[in-house]
């Protein structure tokens, strides 16, 4: 159990809980994204959300909207890439990496986040998109083989 305490109280550690918690606000923004889109376009998904807008017809208002979408769908992906990070992330600093190493895993990941999202609220042309999402995931699975291989329990 003190060896816990002591990797929690680490430089590893400290670094993880920096960057995972920059990624998770960029995620929490996507949200505030598309909030914010839906308003302003007067587009939205349910029927009682329409109960603030000013329209006669409520129906014609909930609807889907490409710029909408293309948040949302970026939110979502976020979902799929920054939750497995979160955890297998931590997994990966209780095992006590160099401080060098897991710094250039947890750069790397955000970064390819910052890129991701970039390109795909901007329609970049592909493949910038979906390097920074594979460069992401090889991050991920990086750090993954390390936690398998320094913590392999059979």
């Amino acid at each position: 159990m003190a060896e816990v305490v002591h990797m929690i109280d680490s430089e590893v550690f400290l670094a993880f809980s920096t960057y995972a918690t920059i990624v998770i606000l960029k995620m929490m923004l996507m949200s505030l994204m598309t909030s914010y889109l839906r308003l302003t376009k007067q587009v939205f998904s349910n029927l009682e959300d329409t109960a603030m807008a000013i329209a006669e017809d409520k129906k014609k208002l909930v609807r889907t909207d490409p710029d909408v979408e293309r948040v949302r769908r970026c939110h979502l992906n976020d979902l799929e890439s920054i939750v497995p990070f979160v955890v297998i992330g931590l997994l990966y600093a209780l095992t006590g990496p160099v401080l060098s190493t897991a710094l250039l895993h947890f750069r790397v990941f955000v970064v390819s986040r910052f890129i991701h999202t970039v390109a795909y609220i901007m329609a970049l042309p592909q493949p910038t998109r979906g390097v920074a999402f594979g460069v992401g995931l090889l991050t991920t699975l990086s750090m993954a083989y390390r936690v398998l291989t320094t913590a392999l329990f059979l």
